[in-house]
């Protein structure tokens, strides 16, 4: 079989050349585009791996059951009266725990090399983080659903209402969001999954167990109650308390407010500067 010729060859060229340059290049998707369906591959991850919910649903049931008829009795005198203070409490611990996946996930994507491949297309560069931390809020709100339908099976009645409650979930989301921006700057930095799940869980234990989510600072030594108070998840539980019991002031909003604005000014650049400069 004879080669072809040049002159055959060019027209070929020529031929394919007008037939690629014809049609109009897509345009470039939006940074809102790029974040929301970011954000649904992050969902999409619970679909394949179902696993991921077991934080949302088995601990929070776990957490809620076992203090309320274990403890609520010796703490409150009867498990009911106790559940009514205990429960905000849950709520707080149960979404603060996982918006340490964002993190993690984020480190896993970059030991896997799909971290490359986002960064490599012609995207807007923070939507892979924008979209990630996008996606955990639904999470958030799952888990939030689940210890509140909980709750009110077990007999939790919030003084504040429908209102009320919506509210303090919404407040909760917004101070998750801007704490997600920590893990996600470990997620950046440090080498492997697991060792962004295990410094996340020696920084949010203490911060968790040291408030008032199971009891009353008041209760505890004087030296003990003092760092209590300056812990920011005692003034969250504080928060959301108020807003379920109908008894919230607009300084303890502000406060949770305030403290979510300094967390984002401070680790959103900080993310984004370790983002662009990751090797």
């Amino acid at each position: 079989m004879r080669p072809p010729t040049t002159s055959g060859q060019s027209v070929r060229d020529d031929a394919l050349h007008a037939a690629l340059s014809a049609r109009a290049r897509p345009p470039r998707p939006s940074a809102l585009t790029t974040s929301l369906t970011l954000g649904w591959r992050a969902l999409l991850k619970i679909k394949h791996v179902p696993e991921q919910l077991f934080d949302v649903t088995a601990f929070p049931i776990m957490f809620t059951l076992m203090f309320t008829y274990l403890f609520g009795g010796a703490l409150a005198g009867s498990t009911g009266e106790y559940l009514q203070f205990l429960l905000p409490g849950i709520l707080v611990q149960t979404v603060v725990f996982i918006t340490i996946y964002t993190g993690f996930t984020l480190n896993t994507d970059i030991s896997k090399g799909v971290f490359d491949r986002f960064r490599s297309l012609p995207i807007w560069r923070p939507a892979v983080l924008v979209g990630a931390l996008l996606g955990d809020a639904a999470r958030y709100t799952m888990a939030s659903t689940m210890v509140i339908v909980l709750g009110l099976v077990l007999g939790f009645r919030p003084a504040g209402g429908v209102v009320g409650v919506l509210l303090s979930v919404v407040l909760l989301l917004v101070f998750s969001f801007s704490l997600s921006w920590i893990w996600t700057a470990l997620g950046l930095v440090l080498r492997t999954p697991n060792s962004v799940m295990g410094v996340s869980m020696m920084v949010l234990f203490p911060l968790t167990f040291a408030s008032n989510i199971f009891v009353d600072p008041r209760t505890m030594p004087s030296w003990l109650e003092a760092i209590v108070g300056a812990n920011p998840i005692t003034h969250l539980v504080t928060a959301i308390r108020g807003l379920m019991s109908g008894t919230v002031t607009p300084g303890q909003i502000g406060w949770v407010l305030l403290m979510s604005g300094a967390l984002i000014a401070m680790f959103a650049p900080l993310t984004m500067y370790l983002y662009r400069n990751k090797k």
